[in-house]
């Protein structure tokens, strides 16, 4: 059950840097760049729907934001659950 529990905590937390990298890489290089191309290849179809759903606002995109919570909600509910069913 530990080892689940890390893994899923593990592919949650690869997740959110990758979202933090991808911001970051958005504002200091550019989209021909194979790190950032190979991040957006990997963020942007997370991305997709949340932007679907919501558009900026002034100018800033909440999407990151949005997906960072969603990932750490999917981790916590996952955890719960598995927790629940060892009981």
């Amino acid at each position: 059950m530990g080892l689940l529990l890390s893994i899923i905590h593990s592919i949650g937390q690869v997740l959110s840097l990758l979202v933090l990298a991808y911001v970051l890489l958005s504002y200091f290089l550019p989209i021909t760049n194979p790190i950032r191309f190979l991040v957006d290849r990997i963020v942007n179809p997370m991305l997709t729907p949340i932007r679907k759903i919501v558009k900026p606002f002034n100018g800033l995109d909440f999407s990151p934001v949005i997906l960072m919570i969603a990932i750490y909600l999917i981790e916590w509910l996952l955890t719960q659950l598995i927790v629940a069913a060892m009981r």
